[in-house]
């Protein structure tokens, strides 16, 4: 996989749209402790897009046994695909407004699925508005798609095989989560022994983009062996996922992460940075 097709500018976004084959766009708007996404959706989303709702329709209902969001079935994933107007053969962008890092969730579901032309508009929200295209207010309903998902395109990992790993299991949280100075939403604070803090959020820059395929290949250069990507919920390790593919490097998915991990008192926690 490379760059292109990961990622996509504003400026070709919207050549796209204007042209003869637009694609099916998807606002992802979601934050951790946030849940007003589809007001803001409402106030204004790119032209043409439809409110993805993370909670209810790119995850499973949260439990101690599977995390805060496991993977969602695969027919209720299907049925949200279609009616967000997915089909066979239409490419699909999906952007938010935190430079991705909640749109990769919609990325990385439907690469698994399956669906082979999906991209995340790079820099989200806030690079379309920063080179002065337009949005519209309200809601959007699409025709419906008629996409059929098969599971397995994308690699995952369960709890037994990340304690396992033989090579770099990547942690995406913020580093301090890693170290286990704070643990806002999980009931035990640290990391997984043996993985290593790479936050998400060093993958973009300043203004939430990708970084350069430069600056990402030397950001991940000591990786050895397979890797595998774990966060607090399998949310912002896919945005990781999704930077490793730009580069070439594939990377496996542990959809129950830190939540699924930390519930289980049977595992080990580690602490500290080292």
């Amino acid at each position: 996989m490379t760059r292109d097709a990961v990622i996509v500018d504003a400026v070709a976004l919207h050549a796209a749209l204007v042209g003869g084959d637009p694609p099916v766009l998807l606002d992802v708007r979601w934050a951790l402790g946030q849940t007003d996404g589809h007001d803001r959706y409402l106030e204004g989303h790119l032209p043409g897009a439809v409110f993805v709702d993370l909670e209810t329709e790119l995850a499973a209902p949260a439990s101690p046994l599977e995390g805060r969001h496991p993977l969602p079935d695969l027919a209720a994933l299907e049925a949200a695909a279609r009616r967000w107007g997915v089909t066979a053969d239409r490419p699909v962008v999906a952007y938010d407004a935190v430079g991705g890092t909640s749109a990769a969730r919609a990325w990385w579901l439907l690469r698994w699925a399956g669906v082979r032309d999906v991209r995340l508009l790079d820099g989200g929200l806030a690079a379309w508005s920063a080179a002065g295209l337009p949005l519209e207010a309200g809601s959007v309903t699409p025709e419906p798609g008629d996409v059929v998902l098969e599971p397995g395109s994308l690699a995952t990992i369960d709890a037994d095989q990340a304690a396992a790993w033989d090579g770099s299991l990547l942690d995406a949280r913020a580093a301090e989560r890693y170290a286990g100075d704070v643990e806002p939403v999980d009931p035990r604070a640290g990391h997984i022994p043996g993985a290593r803090s790479v936050p998400t959020a060093g993958n973009l820059g300043p203004d939430g983009a990708f970084l350069s395929d430069a600056a990402l290949r030397e950001r991940f250069a000591s990786l050895v062996g397979p890797v595998a990507v774990y966060c607090g919920s399998g949310v912002t390790a896919a945005h990781e996922v999704a930077a490793l593919a730009s580069i070439g490097v594939e990377a496996a998915l542990y959809p129950g992460s830190w939540s699924q991990w930390s519930n289980d008192p049977s595992r080990p926690v580690a602490t500290g940075t080292a």
